[in-house]
């Protein structure tokens, strides 16, 4: 499963949005228009031959700035699916990643398990999660939502009622625990499938290796006529 995502995960219950976070709210829509919907999209927006990096539990402060150099070099543009606490303690961070043109994603405010919350508790977090980010990068979009450990629950539905698309994957590497350059590089080479979502990590603990893997696994890619595309606008 997602960031740290095999763990296990306390349940914080977030009873309330605050009055500044229900003052940020406005709807996103899904990336390139249209109305979000409940439906979990895992799949590029092209088919085909083409695969949508997605990054979890950022920013970081100690891999986050080398993978953008990196996505930068390899001319990629990914998803960032961002953990509003590393929000508020980077926030210089979450303005690099607009600034390279990437996608952002809301990714909740303290990476809890939402499965069992109400939807009170989900839209409060939601709303909290993405005015962190605005303060960070005004005006930003945020297109889409991933809950974590990919324990949904009811926040589809509240995601989508807040413009915001639910976000899955079709391949986890397990860079969660990192098992290796080389061994990260080879599950994406032996993984990835047409019109896959790939979910990696940037945060959540030391992602060096993440980014050695993505650095190389790039140009292998290309070279086998993959093209790098973003998520399905909806589901």
């Amino acid at each position: 499963m997602t960031a740290l995502c095999l763990a296990a995960a306390a349940v914080t219950a977030v009873t309330a949005a605050t009055a500044p976070a229900a003052q940020a709210h406005r709807p996103n829509g899904p990336a390139g228009g249209g109305r979000a919907t409940p439906a979990i999209v895992d799949s590029t927006r092209h088919g085909g031959n083409s695969v949508a990096l997605t990054f979890d539990d950022g920013p970081n402060p100690s891999d986050t700035p080398r993978l953008l150099e990196v996505l930068r070099e390899q001319r990629v543009k990914a998803v960032f699916c961002l953990w509003g606490d590393h929000v508020e303690a980077h926030p210089e961070l979450v303005r690099k990643i607009v600034a390279g043109g990437h996608t952002l994603c809301n990714h909740s405010m303290h990476h809890d398990d939402m499965g069992a919350w109400s939807e009170e508790e989900v839209r409060a977090d939601l709303l909290r999660t993405s005015a962190a980010i605005r303060r960070a990068a005004p005006g930003a979009r945020i297109p889409y939502f991933r809950a974590p450990y990919g324990s949904w629950g009811k926040s589809p539905e509240v995601a989508a009622g807040l413009g915001m698309q639910p976000l899955g994957w079709r391949l986890a590497v397990g860079d969660w625990d990192p098992p290796g350059t080389g061994e990260l590089v080879s599950r994406l080479e032996e993984g990835i499938t047409p019109g896959a979502v790939v979910l990696l990590h940037d945060g959540g603990g030391d992602r060096g290796q993440t980014v050695e893997a993505v650095e190389r696994i790039i140009p292998r890619l290309r070279s086998e006529g993959w093209r790098f595309d973003r998520p399905a606008r909806r589901g």
